[in-house]
């Protein structure tokens, strides 16, 4: 993936972890996004570094943010050295979604022709990402069936998609993304030479389950 990162062969072994955070970082950002009880999302451009740290003061979030995005963008340039920023976002907050965001993946709507390339993403204490693992090729016929069914949360001859959760992730088809990690894995658009990873997030419990989540991801040059 260094010399060329659309490797499907290599793009079935992701999501792996590339940085982790520490207790000073993650405290404090898990601690601002529990004053909130409802989800604020902000999404990283040039506006947003004009806003919070030219002509305003940046908040705890936002200062995290920064040093994610650096450090994210150096380890890239070490392991991807053709990636580019593309667009990122971060939420924080109060997380109590009644239906599950289904089975999915980021990819580049605004360049139809770009395949698969690098995305960095980290989940703050709580609530990680459930991936799908291994070649999405090799599944047989139940389990594609059964995937149609988390990624359109609809009922399939295999049973209901809350209990088709619970059953991939027993099975292992589905892992689960540890928590306060940088994990590298693969957004863009699908090509034969690419696996673009899908995910879906965590079911937070009734009530709600504060968290942050970092998104930063790249085109490459």
């Amino acid at each position: 993936m260094h010399a060329n990162f659309n490797d499907r062969e290599a793009h079935a072994r992701l999501p792996i972890p590339i940085a982790r955070f520490r207790e000073a970082a993650r405290k404090p950002i898990y601690e601002h996004a529990k004053q909130f009880n409802d989800v604020k999302t902000v999404s990283v451009d040039d506006n947003w570094f004009v806003e919070k740290f030219v002509n305003g003061t940046p908040d705890t979030m936002a200062n995290y943010v920064r040093l994610y995005n650096d450090d994210v963008d150096e380890m890239m340039g070490v392991l991807v050295p053709s990636a580019r920023y593309r667009k990122g976002h971060y939420s924080y907050g109060k997380f109590t979604v009644p239906q599950p965001h289904g089975l999915h993946t980021d990819h580049s709507a605004e360049d139809p022709d770009g395949a698969g390339e690098p995305i960095c993403i980290a989940r703050i204490e709580t609530l990680g990402t459930h991936y799908l693992a291994g070649d999405y090729k090799a599944y047989d016929p139940e389990t594609q069936s059964m995937l149609k069914a988390l990624r359109y949360w609809i009922a399939v001859p295999e049973g209901e998609p809350e209990n088709i959760l619970g059953e991939l992730l027993k099975r292992e088809t589905l892992k689960t993304i540890p928590v306060n990690r940088v994990m590298l894995m693969v957004a863009g658009n699908s090509s034969e030479n690419s696996q673009v990873t899908q995910h879906i997030a965590a079911r937070p419990p009734d009530g709600g389950l504060h968290s942050a989540f970092f998104q930063r991801q790249y085109k490459l040059t």
